[in-house]
């Protein structure tokens, strides 16, 4: 069974402390890319574990992945934004000081998906690996392309996660 954690990445949503906007209430402004982030999650079989919302910094993404990953409870981790160009951009780096594998098909297929969409996908850094027992995934923050994304991955999740936990290990 997939059993997933979702994070949003996106300081402007997760509150002023991290360079956001929203009067000093996180959560205020709407978190469309979490709510899209849900719909992936459950299209694919997932049940979500965790829903999180953290602003662009490496080191929060970075003991976020890790508690999620080395927590027991997820085994897929799905995040959305921080993948781009801007210097805020830090979540490919933040999920690379984390994985202990990379799975760098994963991010190229999610691309290859994206191309079908848009004239803009070679400017998405989003990397994708294993941590202990869990897959981690970088998604775009657009709403729009975290559901675009879904072909580049729905038809192998479950045989990942069930070889990475070591269930099938049928090839």
């Amino acid at each position: 069974m997939i059993r997933a954690a979702l994070i949003t990445i996106s300081s402007s949503r997760a509150g002023p402390e991290f360079g956001g906007s929203n009067l000093g209430e996180p959560g205020v402004v709407a978190d469309e890319s979490g709510e899209r982030l849900v719909a992936l999650a459950e299209s694919i079989g997932g049940v979500v574990v965790g829903r999180e919302l953290i602003g662009d910094d490496h080191e929060v993404i970075a003991r976020t992945l890790t508690r999620w990953a080395d927590g027991g409870e997820a085994n897929l981790i799905l995040t959305s934004g921080g993948t781009g160009f801007a210097p805020s951009d830090v979540t490919p780096e933040a999920t690379l000081s984390v994985i202990e594998r990379p799975t760098p098909g994963i991010a190229e297929a999610v691309r290859s998906e994206a191309a079908r969409h848009t004239e803009k996908w070679p400017l998405s850094r989003a990397v994708a690996g294993i941590r202990g027992k869990c897959l981690i995934i970088n998604l775009p923050g657009s709403p729009r392309s975290i559901n675009e994304s879904k072909p580049a991955f729905s038809t192998y999740i479950e045989h990942a996660i069930a070889l990475i936990q070591g269930i099938d290990d049928s090839h």
